[in-house]
């Protein structure tokens, strides 16, 4: 496959690497320089493009699907901190009979981690003792807090639980709300990202931890979501991609 990377700092050229031993080959590389506002991405540009993998920056992201979108090009979109935008990028690829495959996390570990939260959470929920909790671990870089990955878990957490209604992020001042779920985020050195789901009661407690020993699982995620994409249209999410593989899914939405 053809390939454009979207975004060339250390994810980019991780999936770089990770690209010619899957046989693929890397066309391009776009920077924020070379992308300012989508405008690396055009028809003469991406002629030869099968499909764009974008670790880039929250604030570019619509611009990269705009443009890819015009052009008719799959994107792999593996930024986080976008979230308030993804009603405009479903519309834009409604309305363009578009591609795109996000992920707040595209490691495959990961991803069942999550399902294994949600699942922990609805066996712990009829036990008002346990008072589940996120806490999220990335390097000092990084530039959103929490993480999409954490925001993820969260919300598979609340939509499992009866007695968490509301997500409060950070460090309070004074003490929570009983129905709010605490996500608490840790910007130090140079880790890779470490996601913990706990369960905390009077007598012990149970965590759920998936540590990141680098960034090859996230790239080899996306990688595979590129390969997977190709011939579909629609929006989806990499546990579609998963769930297809596997059998779980039908390839549509």
């Amino acid at each position: 496959m053809k390939l454009a990377l979207v975004g060339y700092g250390r994810m980019g050229h991780e999936v770089e690497a990770c690209a010619a031993p899957r046989g693929h080959e890397v066309l391009m590389t776009l920077d924020a320089a070379s992308n300012a506002g989508g405008t690396g991405i055009t028809a003469s540009t991406f002629a030869e493009v099968q499909a764009a993998i974008d670790f880039s920056r929250p604030d570019a992201v619509l611009d990269n699907v705009d443009a890819a979108t015009r052009v008719n090009v799959p994107l792999i979109i593996g930024t986080t901190g976008w979230d308030d935008r993804l009603d405009e990028v479903r519309s834009l690829v409604r309305e363009r009979d578009g591609a795109i495959v996000h992920a707040a996390n595209f490691s495959v570990g990961a991803n069942l981690f999550f399902r294994l939260a949600e699942y922990a959470t609805r066996i712990f929920d009829p036990f008002d003792d346990y008072d589940p909790y996120v806490v999220e671990h990335h390097h000092r870089h990084k530039v959103d807090a929490p993480s999409g990955t954490a925001r993820h878990l969260a919300q598979r957490v609340l939509d499992a639980s009866s007695r968490k209604q509301v997500v409060q992020e950070g460090n309070p001042v004074g003490a929570i709300d009983h129905d709010a779920l605490h996500v608490a985020s840790v910007r130090a050195g140079s880790a890779f990202g470490e996601h913990r789901v706990g369960f905390d009661g009077s007598a012990d407690a149970v965590q759920l931890v998936h540590t990141a020993r680098g960034r090859r699982g996230f790239a080899h995620g996306a990688l595979l979501a590129a390969e997977w994409i190709v011939g579909r249209t629609g929006l989806f999410e990499f546990a579609d991609v998963l769930d297809d593989i596997s059998g779980g899914g039908d390839g549509h939405h």
